[in-house]
């Protein structure tokens, strides 16, 4: 895999997974009420989440990039635009409160209810489906093993989303005072709206 096209998934996932969405909105609400291990479990779930993703897509991709070269341009464009739309919602829309989450309020503690609500969460994600629709393979070159490049893709975003969560976590549950005042959320929406439009320009380029 070229260095350049992973860095700049790097850059796009880490801007994807660090924006507030159902997934860190979640975390956020787990680290509240259940602590760091809560938050760590929730995780987990999501992680599997975007495993059995990465590995439904080692087909799936093959299959689409094999089908039509104007069908991946198609592609590359809906990723860019997805991203820049994402870009546009966080730089111009308030950012939707923590306190609006209220996905794992209810139901049984414990380390299996926070797997199962994390796993369930992120299954019923449209931003992680999206993902892995119009953005993954934008990354993926037809001209070399697939199943190898959605290996280290996949394992890339595993790690950075396990990060990203676990800090989202930790800081919620030690800060929730800090992470609750819509001056952080605001800051956080806009840089992450600004990386989302860099990374979407960075892919029409990369495409064209």
């Amino acid at each position: 895999m070229d260095w350049g096209v992973w860095i700049m998934f790097v850059l796009t996932d880490g801007a994807l997974i660090v924006t507030p969405g159902p997934a860190v909105l979640f975390i956020v609400s787990q680290g509240l009420r259940r602590g760091s291990a809560g938050a760590l479990w929730s995780a987990m779930g999501i992680l599997t989440a975007n495993t059995l993703y990465f590995a439904a897509s080692g087909t799936g991709v093959g299959a689409l990039l094999a089908a039509s070269g104007r069908l991946f341009t198609v592609t590359q464009w809906a990723g860019a635009a997805y991203l820049l739309y994402l870009g546009a919602v966080a730089l111009f829309r308030p950012p939707v409160p923590a306190s609006r989450v209220t996905a794992g309020a209810a139901g049984p503690s414990g380390r299996r209810s926070s797997f199962l609500k994390g796993l369930l969460v992120q299954i019923s994600n449209p931003k992680a489906l999206l993902f892995f629709v119009a953005i993954l393979p934008q990354f993926i070159d037809k001209a070399r093993p697939i199943g190898m490049q959605i290996l280290i893709l996949g394992v890339t975003s595993i790690v950075i989303e396990f990060v990203v969560l676990t800090a989202y976590g930790a800081a919620a549950a030690r800060s929730a005072r800090i992470l609750m005042q819509p001056r952080f959320a605001t800051a956080t929406s806009r840089v992450s709206g600004a990386l989302l439009v860099g990374a979407a320009l960075g892919l029409l380029r990369l495409g064209g």
